[in-house]
């Protein structure tokens, strides 16, 4: 069972201002805020195991709940070496760096307070930078009408800020004063808005009383001991990959090759889920024995790097559904499932602008077509990701889990060696028959990549701004799937998405009992729970992808009449 929470630090910090934190932040220190305590991260970089872009995404935060929701109780203790100081009061988060923050160190007697440096309009997104999100769809099933929405203030922001309203899409060649505002900018604030009608609104007041009730919450998880981990569970778990193994070695040695590598196939999708539980410590709860588990799972046994998976995954769970931010929807030029894609954004996790370019737009316009045969090749991208990620040396090359890149690299070569040498090229009696059965064993197991997107690409994109707190961020961008319990096994946990979000180290076992305990809280706190069908959710992320190429095409004809009127006023010229 996860332990109770004590942080007391004996030592007696000195009390700092908002000023003197933005100050050091401004000078390149790495600023964290965790339980009151202001934290200097800058050493703990190079070892974070999770990698360095999750923490850099907590610069300037208050980032308590996203440290206990991904962290151990003990590392939770290590962190708490870097304090160098103590907050007083609320705090109001800052724009991390990474993100677009502009700092500089003020003088105290210019500094402002640290409520003044923003506003209400700020808070939901619209000074600083604008973003997307995606209107909700109309197969999304709220838990009952007693889920509302709280709105401390009922005043409209938003429509405040754009005198002419949302703009529809139909509308806005002939009525969008293009010199003014871009069909991107356009998009942007519709999609701001109506994600502003639906959650609660994000300022500090009524944020604060959403953490205060996510605390609650996981109060009440861990009292119902539903952190603690089902053998039994895990019992039946392991005996159904060891069965399907073994009747893919027998049918080898019988030569049925193809029914062979579909059983390979399963054997692969149903060990993705014991490896994303031993990512995110769900197993044993300790850090290094559930790494070695995940390691011999995704490496030994899958070909995949478990250290690319969490430096992935743990931003992820930070920034979710971010198109600029959030790899795991960040697939141009095959796939955008935000118009903001659509005006070449600069990937801060993968160091790179995200072209929308002649090619994308070729991709991008019968994406609802081509989504699911990529799907099925996805894990040809995933060796090519991992061995990106290993031969970069990307992960942590000091610290706790140094050590992991050589036990993932002996991994690689074990899987080669039984997968590669022993299966394709010594069992398998010719070209073609390796050939299908790679393709067999590899397709049979892309449901998981369906699976994986399925929770977000139809879900919110929208940034609405750095005073959101975790748990609204988590529901707003996340949905799950409803399914009867009996086919929990094929979904693998990834069917409660939201709450996996919300308490990622809770045992997948217990999700379907946690979920009655998020229903309560989200009626609580007036947050929409999202739950679809499989087939309801399969036809949103369609709808969203269509609804992008449909965005991408009229964005192509606004252009066209751009250069159409910079030919007329040239010619009169």
């Amino acid at each position: 069972m996860e332990p109770k929470r004590s942080h007391s630090v004996q030592r007696a910090y000195p009390l700092m201002t908002r000023n003197e934190i933005g100050a050091l932040i401004a000078k390149g220190r790495k600023i964290v805020i965790f339980d009151q305590h202001v934290l200097k991260v800058d050493p703990w970089l190079p070892y974070h195991p999770g990698g360095d872009k999750a923490l850099l995404h907590m610069v300037g935060k208050d980032a308590s709940d996203e440290i206990r929701a991904l962290h151990s109780e003990d590392a939770q203790k290590l962190m708490l070496r870097y304090v160098i100081g103590k907050i007083s009061g609320q705090w109001a988060n800052f724009l991390p760096p990474i993100q677009g923050g502009d700092f500089r160190p003020f003088l105290d007697s210019e500094a402002p307070s640290p409520r003044d440096d923003f506003d209400d309009k700020q808070a939901i997104g619209l000074s600083g930078r604008d973003s997307a999100c995606s209107s909700s769809s109309s197969s999304t099933s709220i838990v009952d009408d007693t889920t509302v929405r709280i709105r401390a203030n009922p005043k409209r922001d938003i429509e405040e800020s754009t005198t002419t309203g949302p703009l529809l899409a139909s509308q806005t060649i002939v009525e969008m004063d293009l010199g003014q505002i871009s069909y991107l900018d356009a998009l942007t604030r519709e999609e701001i808005s109506l994600d502003a009608d639906q959650y609660p609104i994000v300022d500090i007041p009524t944020q604060q009383n959403v953490v205060a009730k996510y605390r609650g919450l996981h109060e009440k998880i861990i009292r119902q001991g539903l952190y603690e981990c089902s053998r039994t569970a895990y019992l039946w778990e392991c005996s159904r990959y060891i069965g399907f193994f073994g009747m893919m070695l027998l049918l080898l040695v019988y030569k049925h090759y193809v029914l062979s590598a579909f059983c390979l196939g399963l054997t692969w999708h149903q060990l993705v889920f014991l490896a994303h539980d031993a990512g995110h410590m769900g197993i044993t709860h300790d850090y290094q024995i559930d790494t070695v588990i995940g390691i011999f799972v995704a490496d030994f046994i899958g070909g995949l790097s478990l250290g690319w998976w969490k430096r992935n995954h743990n931003v992820h769970h930070i920034v979710t559904n971010a198109p600029e931010h959030d790899p795991d929807i960040e697939h141009m030029p095959m796939f955008a499932v935000s118009h903001r894609l659509l005006g070449s954004l600069r990937s801060t996790y993968y160091d790179k602008v995200m072209e929308y370019d002649a090619v994308a737009k070729v991709l991008l316009r019968i994406q609802p077509w081509t989504y699911y045969p990529l799907l099925a090749f996805g894990r040809f991208n995933l060796y090519r990701l991992s061995w990106d990620y290993l031969l970069a040396r990307r992960g942590p090359r000091r610290g706790p889990g140094a050590w992991h890149w050589y036990l993932e690299m002996a991994g690689q070569v074990f899987f080669w060696a039984w997968f590669g040498y022993g299966i394709l090229y010594r069992m398998l009696p010719d070209g073609w028959t390796r050939f299908q059965f790679v393709m067999v064993s590899h397709i049979t197991s892309s449901p998981l990549h369906v699976q994986i997107v399925l929770s977000h690409f139809a879900m919110s994109t929208a940034d609405l701004g750095p005073q959101e707190s975790f748990a609204q961020r988590m529901l707003r961008t996340t949905m799950d799937v409803d399914c009867p319990p009996w086919l929990d096994f094929l979904h693998g946990g990834l069917q409660f998405q939201a709450i996996h979000h919300l308490f990622p180290r809770v045992p997948r076992h217990n999700l379907r009992k946690a979920q009655r305990l998020v229903v309560e809280f989200c009626k609580e706190v007036g947050i929409p729970y999202a739950l679809y069908g499989f087939s309801d959710g399969n036809r949103a992320v369609i709808g969203r992808l269509s609804e992008v190429s449909r965005q991408a095409a009229i964005l192509a004809k606004c252009q066209q009449t751009v250069a159409r009127r910079g030919d007329v006023l040239s010619g009169h010229e």
